[in-house]
């Protein structure tokens, strides 16, 4: 099930710069990661969801890229969004 406009606008407040700021990567990051947790959840029930385990794998991907992104830019950056979103590395 897709994210509601509240759930993106409360993601959106607590790690953006401004309410309507999504295009940081660290909204980005933390809007990806509540789409894989609850697109996880969906797995675990429907093992033969062969097309949603796809958009996972490629959402993992995208998440994965961004958090590279940060690692290269700014590395204090990355460390917290990690912490703050339980992801391990």
């Amino acid at each position: 099930m897709p994210l509601t406009k509240e759930q993106k606008q409360e993601i959106i407040q607590k790690y953006g710069k401004t309410e309507k700021d999504s295009g940081i990567p660290e909204v980005q990051i933390a809007l990806l990661t509540e789409r894989i947790n609850e697109l996880t959840g969906h797995l675990a029930t429907n093992k033969f969801d062969h097309h949603s385990r796809r958009g996972l794998l490629l959402m993992v991907g995208k998440r994965r890229r961004l958090l590279d992104y940060l690692i290269d830019n700014n590395i204090e950056r990355y460390r917290k969004i990690i912490h703050e979103l339980n992801i391990r590395k």
